[in-house]
């Protein structure tokens, strides 16, 4: 039997750890946000940019050399700190690189590696061949060693403590329509195998909208090794609120990887955004813990601020920065979803 991450001292360490970078892919599939002006979608896109880039370096992935030198452009006549951008020639499908690009873990000794997932577009849903093969390329054009654990596995479904506990979601990564109905009990393997794990949280189901068929990162997130805040639905006429509700109630009677009780924070939902016609995934879950920020998606809503105010203590050495996401949304997704941390090692 070969050696597994685990089994060799890796663990996937926890989003507020040191990072040594964030990975973005720069967006260009108009068909993923239908209807919406390109030039607004990477006016909040490049937000997200210029707020990384003061105190990490940023990666991006570009389709092609045009594209290269456009980008590049583009970002220093906004005044993004250029020393902190560098720029990938690695053709994308779409921008969603939580999901196919690299699974970073490290060893105790600061040694970096890569768990490279399969990716199939969340139940091959959309194209999804160069998405797939992205995060190989940047496996090795970052010189990491990279495992294959031969499953589909998308970033966005699993979110860690960084010391044993992984949540994740029956309705995402059981889903027949990634791995052909692979079991609780084979999945658990693969997670403490691959992530270092040894407790997982199972929570259950989407949000309207949500076509991950339920990324944990739009439900709950470790803030913490043993606080996690929890996403919840006030409206009890809402179409979300009895699973949120679920999950809130389930998480509240659960524990870490020691068995100590977790402290749960409810955060609470943007409510309905979207049309008559379409409702989007909107959720103040999705946020990203940078080195020295933590960017937050805001759609114009009330409850926006009270979003932050509940975040801001949770973070006492970071700075909420609220990134405005009402056009990003209708791509399906947030700033974590469009986020990679590479941790800091050697």
């Amino acid at each position: 039997m070969s050696d597994t991450p685990t089994s060799l001292g890796f663990r996937m360490p926890a989003e507020w750890e040191p990072h040594s970078g964030t990975w973005l892919t720069w967006p260009h599939n108009l068909e993923t946000w239908p209807g919406q002006d390109s030039q607004q979608v990477e006016t909040e896109f490049r937000t997200i940019i210029q707020q990384l880039a003061i105190d990490e370096p940023v990666h991006i992935l570009v389709n092609d050399e045009k594209v290269e030198r456009s980008v590049e452009t583009t970002l220093r006549e906004k005044g993004v700190n250029m020393v902190n951008i560098v720029l990938h020639n690695i053709p994308t499908n779409d921008s969603w690189i939580r999901d196919y690009g690299p699974n970073f873990i490290v060893q105790d000794n600061g040694k970096v590696a890569v768990n490279d997932w399969d990716f199939d577009s969340w139940g091959r849903k959309y194209k999804w061949e160069l998405d797939d093969l992205a995060g190989t390329l940047i496996a090795e054009e970052s010189k990491l060693y990279h495992f294959k654990p031969k499953i589909v596995l998308e970033g966005g479904a699993i979110d860690v403590n960084g010391l044993g506990a992984c949540m994740t979601t029956e309705s995402c990564i059981l889903n027949p329509n990634r791995n052909g109905g692979i079991s609780r009990r084979e999945m658990e393997k693969f997670l403490r195998d691959y992530l270092g794990v040894s407790k997982i949280l199972w929570l259950n189901g989407a949000v309207e909208g949500d076509d991950t068929d339920g990324h944990i990162d739009n439900l709950a997130r470790f803030v913490n090794p043993s606080t996690i805040v929890c996403a919840i639905e006030e409206d009890e006429f809402d179409a979300n609120y009895s699973l949120l509700k679920n999950n809130y109630d389930l998480l509240k009677n659960t524990t870490d990887q020691n068995d100590h009780p977790l402290e749960i924070i409810s955060i609470p939902m943007p409510g309905y955004v979207g049309n008559r016609k379409d409702r989007l995934p909107a959720s103040y879950a999705n946020f990203y813990i940078a080195n020295k920020s933590v960017l937050v998606p805001v759609y114009n809503h009330p409850n926006d601020k009270r979003a932050l105010t509940i975040l801001e203590p949770l973070f006492p050495d970071r700075k909420i920065i609220p990134i405005p996401c009402k056009t990003l949304i209708w791509g399906l997704g947030g700033v974590h979803c469009l986020t990679q941390q590479q941790p800091a090692g050697v």
